[in-house]
């Protein structure tokens, strides 16, 4: 598409209205990138431009261009990445392997042939026909092109990895990617299947150098070693996703010792970044495969994490995400999702859950529960250890943004519009301001003289000709109100979660059904980390009435528990007293059933 020359239509700076719009379009188009993301890729305040294009072949294109590089191209209303947001987020897309020397031709407008795709011992990712993918050079996982898939990966392999494979739409080094900074791809570290590719291709190709009357072509031989790849190569699988060895590859070895010194030498081959990734790969397989079953999701990701990956942990190991290549675990079960394994959402704002696992997958069918665990006991003892999982109350701390009517009064710290602080730091700069701008009344130091900035920022108009002096507490106290209201959120063992607005309470309700019959509706108890289903069962078992689970009105992707009865005195027994919530974040406990006088 960008492999000739375009010619430039149009060059036009993108307002507020329509960023916001095109984040929404990008946080449809890829729903994996995070806030975070979105916000970087898209920014409220950089500069931001949109330039009309037309094609060679008179195809009209539109390209969003941020810190002068082109970032996305837009053809017949779909959005698709370019090489410079790829090598931002490199894992946006499903990404194919190809050999270096085809990306001339890519670069060229040819597409991406099958027989050219290298097939990874883990396999290729799972795509259908039309979805759209990255393409990657064998020992760089940085992508270096985008196309669309011409057929899904079941057909590719039907067809005996002959024919086209992804009709490519952009490369590094075409028109588009000249249109930037021409910056070369960054050096991403491959994934320990790649590297392992790539170092057996480079020994069978020794091989086949040395074999006499070999006359074969290059590509083609390039290409059989791959396929020889996946088939050779299924013991690093294994070892990955800690499945053992299958008995007809080892009939020759003893059993018992023979496995575990091999276990032990592959280990001691590996760097401790690459032992904590298969680590992390075991337990979460071997969660999945014995621990979650289908009416736990949705799933909080902290609870997955702490309740059944870290019960699957062998003994004298322990996980810890910082020391893996993933350094966050929200970017673990990302690559995860690429993967098509299992989907993770946002179902409130700053907490995670899964809602989907595909446990036909491939890599959870394959994996084997380690010696030392039984699925069986595994399955049991899930329901206890949810019950004796710990829960640690979120840390809440209020914060206060900086509006646009309250910069005149911070600018002098240093701090602009969207600035976010906390109350002893609002405290600290209203201090300072007034000590610097000398506003202590003389004869009454308990009173603070309102100057022009703080006339403008915290007197209403009818107050203006009537207020020249104002107490200490009352000035902090009206600075606060009119500044935004923020609140922070800090789980345990997660990094701090910023949220907009005030913290919304855990809301309890009473609800009259049919035939007179009063049910307790709970909602926003994942606000808090607590997972509504591990809620609905310890009330259910602690009350003896049915409780269910349903999609809570007026909120996207929350849920609610809902128990026969009016049962407040047990959950705010539960809340109070056993998860040790503050009661200012509970609401609705005035609800409770009087209890009347024994006659």
């Amino acid at each position: 598409m960008f492999a000739r020359a375009f010619r430039v239509r149009a060059n036009t700076s993108i307002k507020g209205s329509d960023r916001r719009k095109l984040r929404s379009e990008v946080a449809a188009a890829f729903p994996t990138l995070s806030t975070e993301q979105l916000a970087e890729l898209v920014p409220n305040k950089d500069e931001l431009n949109v330039i009309k294009i037309h094609s060679h072949k008179g195809e009209a294109i539109t390209v969003y261009m941020n810190h002068r590089n082109p970032i996305l191209f837009e053809v017949e209303k779909v959005l698709y990445p370019t090489v410079y947001t790829l090598w931002v987020y490199p894992d946006l897309l499903p990404a194919f392997a190809t050999w270096p020397p085809v990306l001339q031709k890519l670069a060229g407008g040819a597409d991406l042939m099958l027989p050219g795709v290298v097939v990874p011992p883990s396999g290729l990712p799972q795509v259908r026909r039309g979805t759209l993918c990255a393409v990657t050079l064998l020992g760089n996982r940085a992508p270096v092109a985008v196309g669309v898939a011409t057929m899904s990966t079941e057909e590719m392999l039907a067809a005996g990895m002959k024919g086209k494979g992804f009709a490519v739409l952009h490369t590094h080094l075409d028109h588009l990617w000249e249109y930037g900074d021409k910056s070369p791809p960054p050096a991403l570290a491959p994934l320990v299947t790649d590297s392992a590719a790539e170092e057996r291709a480079g020994a069978e190709g020794e091989l086949q150098g040395k074999e006499p009357g070999s006359s074969c072509s290059p590509e083609p031989q390039q290409h059989g070693d791959v396929r020889d790849l996946s088939l050779r190569d299924g013991d690093t699988r294994a070892e990955l996703l800690g499945k053992e060895e299958p008995p007809e590859n080892r009939a020759a070895e003893p059993a018992g010792d023979a496995s575990t010194e091999h276990q032990h030498e592959a280990e001691g081959s590996r760097t401790p970044q690459e032992q904590m990734d298969a680590l992390f790969h075991q337990c979460f397989f071997h969660a999945l495969k014995c621990k979650v079953k289908k009416s736990d999701l949705p799933l909080l990701t902290s609870t997955f994490l702490g309740s059944h990956m870290v019960s699957c942990c062998p003994a004298g190991k322990q996980l810890d995400i910082k020391k893996s290549s993933y350094k966050k675990f929200s970017k673990f079960l990302q690559c995860m999702q690429q993967q098509r394994i299992l989907q993770v959402k946002e179902l409130s704002k700053g907490v995670e859950s899964i809602v989907d696992v595909d446990w036909r997958h491939p890599d959870i069918k394959a994996f084997a529960v380690p010696e030392g665990f039984s699925s069986a006991s595994a399955a049991q003892d899930s329901k206890s250890e949810d019950r004796e999982q710990v829960y640690h109350a979120p840390e809440i701390i209020p914060l206060y943004g900086v509006s646009t009517k309250m910069v005149p009064l911070f600018q002098e710290s240093g701090h602009r519009k969207g600035s976010v602080l906390s109350s002893s730091e609002v405290r600290n700069i209203i201090i300072n301001y007034v000590k610097n701008n000398e506003l202590v009344d003389e004869t009454n130091k308990n009173f603070v003289k309102v100057n022009a900035v703080l006339c403008d920022c915290l007197l209403d108009k009818s107050e203006q000709d009537e207020i020249s002096h104002l107490k200490w507490d009352e000035l902090l106290s009206r600075c606060l109100e009119r500044l935004q209201p923020f609140h922070q959120v800090t789980f345990a063992g997660q990094e701090p979660v910023v949220r907009k607005g005030n913290v919304e309470p855990i809301d309890i309700s009473i609800a009259q059904r049919s035939s007179n019959k009063k049910v307790t509706i709970i909602k926003n108890l994942e606000l808090y980390g607590l997972d509504p289903q591990c809620v609905a069962n310890t009330l259910q078992q602690k009350v003896q009435a049915s409780a269910t689970i349903s999609p809570a009105p007026g909120a996207k992707d929350r849920v609610q528990v809902q128990i026969q009865g009016n049962q407040i005195h047990h959950l705010a027994k539960m809340l109070l007293d056993e998860y040790q919530l503050p009661r200012k974040y509970i609401q609705g406990l005035e609800k409770a059933p009087k209890l009347g006088r024994k006659k």
